[in-house]
């Protein structure tokens, strides 16, 4: 009977499936460039130095802040939630922009879902989409929490303004479908897990459950400018190798997640399929966001030895215009883009006004469930929150930084 099963056409077709998912993964396209560039002599030092400072400056405490964060939001059940907003309608735009604010996509998903069940209003979506600025605001706020608590707040009351003035002018309800009403639909578009990615998902855990303790040690010693090498009796070069070891093991688990076929597959974080726990979602999580963070690293540094370029006078340069630039970078769906545009952001290269701009126009992944569920919707809550987008971003740019 098993032997049967095997040698079914199914079960070919099931394997067929899956060879064509690894030869088409296009996550596979980073640990391979990170290879060969740690192969070249010429980036094999820049490459290493990138990894070790993703991994011990971003990575170990963006884990630590999500597994707080998960291990509470966890507990909140959104069916609570979702019930909250229907009773008070006339909350719902206000609490809507605060989920919305709330890091990750979570939140906006969830107001995202209820709108396209004819549940919440499109001034609720407005506002989720222009006060969220998805797994950014992770990285946003261990790397600078003043700024991040300053973006979030100033998300929430232009996301509750936007909304409520779109209520009033265009509160659009599309026609419900059969498609509309399958909570599930989206994400499985989206997300195709099969028993090797599930167990490579374990393997992820248990990675990061045994290595967050001891990497979060040396990431705080070395933060506060002890010198962990002369601590441990190893060289520099020895910590550094150590760091991009295991930054460059998370960027493999990244790509071994996923068939890493489909667009959100790559831009978005890990669908974790129920009961999800807070451990594997954070661990999945860390992982996206360190393969976009180095992404936005290597972008830096390889500008400036290759082509000598340096970014921070290359945007400088653009005067008004690099708002625009990261206001656009906002429209495309996805977290990934977005920790590009904040890890440019933290690295100097881009103003505040930019940053602004990004974070209220970036959906995050909530942009994907609209996309798939009501698409004239999405689009045209794209274009809402351009506006306060642009409108932020050039006045504080005028304001502040001419």
């Amino acid at each position: 009977m098993d032997v049967n099963m095997k040698n079914s056409p199914i079960s070919a077709q099931n394997d067929a499936e899956e060879s064509r998912h690894w030869l088409i993964n296009k996550r596979f396209c980073l640990p391979i460039a990170l290879v060969i560039l740690l192969w070249l002599p010429s980036s094999r030092e820049v490459t290493l130095q990138v990894l070790a400072d993703a991994y011990f400056q971003v990575a170990v405490f963006v884990y630590v802040s999500l597994a707080l964060y998960y291990m509470v939001t966890l507990r909140i059940a959104p069916e609570r939630i979702k019930r909250f907003m229907h009773e008070r309608p006339i909350f719902e735009v206000g609490v809507a922009a605060m989920l919305g604010a709330l890091p990750g996509c979570g939140g906006a998903i969830i107001v995202v879902t209820q709108y396209t069940k004819g549940v919440s209003s499109f001034g609720a979506v407005v506002a989720v989409l222009t006060s969220t600025m998805g797994d950014a605001a992770f990285l946003l706020l261990t790397q600078s929490p003043v700024d991040g608590l300053t973006v979030m707040l100033i998300g929430v009351v232009i996301g509750t303004l936007t909304g409520w003035v779109v209520n009033r002018l265009h509160n659009y309800q599309p026609a419900l479908t059969s498609q509309n009403q399958q909570p599930g639909f989206a994400d499985e578009t989206c997300h195709k897990g099969s028993v090797f990615h599930n167990k490579i998902s374990s393997i992820s855990t248990h990675f990061w459950t045994l290595v967050w303790l001891p990497s979060l040690i040396l990431a705080v010693l070395m933060a506060f400018q002890v010198d962990v090498a002369a601590l441990l009796n190893i060289k520099p070069s020895s910590l550094a190798l150590i760091g991009a070891s295991l930054a460059l093991s998370c960027a493999i688990l990244w790509s071994l997640t996923s068939s890493g076929a489909a667009y959100c597959e790559i831009m978005s974080e890990e669908k974790v399929n129920p009961p999800v726990h807070w451990y594997k979602k954070a661990a999945l999580d860390t992982q996206f966001v360190l393969a976009w963070v180095v992404v936005a690293f290597l972008c830096f540094e390889l500008a400036l030895l290759w082509l000598e370029l340096d970014l921070v006078s290359v945007f400088n340069s653009l005067g008004g215009w690099v708002v625009a630039m990261a206001v656009v970078i906002g429209f495309v769906p996805g977290c990934g883009p977005q920790i590009v545009v904040t890890t440019l952001y933290l690295n100097g290269a881009l103003p505040f006004s930019a940053q602004l701009g990004n974070a209220i126009s970036n959906d995050g992944d909530a942009l994907f469930p609209a996309i798939a569920l009501a698409p004239k919707a999405a689009l045209l809550a794209t274009l809402y929150s351009a506006i306060p987008a642009f409108v932020v971003g050039y006045g504080y740019y005028l304001l502040f930084e001419i």
